[in-house]
Formats: C-alpha cells, structure tokens, sequence
C-alpha cells in the first residue's frame, strides 16, 4: 500500500512593528523550507520597518506581498499565504479553524499589552487571541529593551495564560561571526519550540 504523507503543519506568522525585521524574515524563509503551510499577516508598521531596516520593499496588498515573498523566497504553490490587517474572513480569525502554532517575530510591547488585555482590533491580534482560547502554541519573540513593569506584568500574564515569551536575545557561546549567527541563534530557539527540526545551531553539549 503506498504510503500515507502527512499533512504540512500549518503556522501562522505575525510580523510587527518593532525593530528586527529580519528575525521575522528568517524565520518565514525557515517554515517554508520545512514544508510548513505559513498563514503571514504584516501590520503597517512592520512594513516600514522591513524597509528600513532591510531595503524590502513589499507591495502593500495581501495578494501582491504573497506573490513578492513566493517569488522571493521561493515557495511552493499554496504553501504561503498573506493575509490583510482587517480580513476577518481568514482562517485564523476563528477558533473552528485554527493554525497549529502561532509565532509574532517580531513582537511590540505594544501587542504584547492589547493581547495581555484581549483586544482583537486587528487580524494579528484576533488570531492570536484564537490560539490561547483553542490552547495552541503562542510564541512571543519581543524586541524590547529596557522593559518597563507594565511590559514584565503583561509578559507574567501572557504566560500564565499559555504563551511563551521568548524576547529576542541572542547567546554567544556559539561564538557567532556574522549577524546572520546571531539571527539564527533565536531563530533556532523558535524552530526549537515549535518541534520543528534545524541545522542553524548546534544543540548544546554536541
């Protein structure tokens, strides 16, 4: 009987507006060379940070930024979808639909405290409003430094309600030579929790 393939793992990535575009990109350009199904979703202002911080210039519209990032990073057919800030028909938006994990890579402290408070003013939020309710992985990777009380309270309460917080803060002991080691190093950690295997670090004691 031939065998059964099973089905991509499905994940949803949200990119946000604070500083580390690439550990965003890194990690798209990592699910899809999984063979992941990537549910993306882009706020405004991770779109100009991509641009300012990485020259990437993605088209504005949904369809057109999917197209951009198939073409850029070389993805199969229907393994990539992006999807609009306010589109409250896409699949993530509900909980009878919901991705196997969600990661935000980068992360706001910002949406870290409307998630804390269980706003869904936007597609990004809603989706990961859907995936603690239906108790799937949340992954935070927050950009941030120094953190305030009120970024250390929503982080215990996020937590406290099933997410991982993992700030993006790269190790050494890999003894990294370019930026691209220090991306991956955090990179990897999110690959790690997300039961996802990699070649970007080696674990340690290896």
């Amino acid at each position: 009987m031939p065998v059964e393939l099973a089905p991509p793992r499905t994940i949803a990535l949200a990119m946000t507006g604070a500083s580390g575009a690439c550990y965003g990109l890194r990690l798209l350009d990592c699910l899809l060379r999984s063979d992941s199904r990537v549910y993306l979703m882009i706020s405004s202002a991770a779109q100009m940070v991509i641009r300012m911080e990485t020259g990437l210039a993605l088209p504005a519209h949904p369809k057109e930024a999917e197209d951009f990032l198939k073409g850029h990073l070389g993805a199969a057919s229907g393994q990539l979808r992006v999807f609009g800030r306010q589109d409250w028909i896409a699949p993530v938006a509900s909980g009878s639909n919901p991705p196997e994990a969600m990661v935000i890579c980068p992360c706001t402290t910002g949406t870290l405290g409307r998630l804390a408070a269980g706003l869904s003013s936007s597609l990004i939020e809603r989706a990961a409003d859907v995936v603690l309710k239906e108790r799937r992985p949340l992954i935070l990777v927050v950009r941030e430094t120094p953190l305030s009380m009120i970024h250390l309270q929503n982080m215990l309460f996020l937590a406290q309600a099933g997410a991982t917080i993992l700030p993006a803060n790269p190790g050494f002991y890999h003894q990294p030579q370019r930026i691209e080691d220090l991306i991956d190093f955090v990179i990897a950690r999110v690959l790690d929790h997300l039961q996802i295997q990699h070649q970007l670090i080696q674990p340690w004691g290896q």
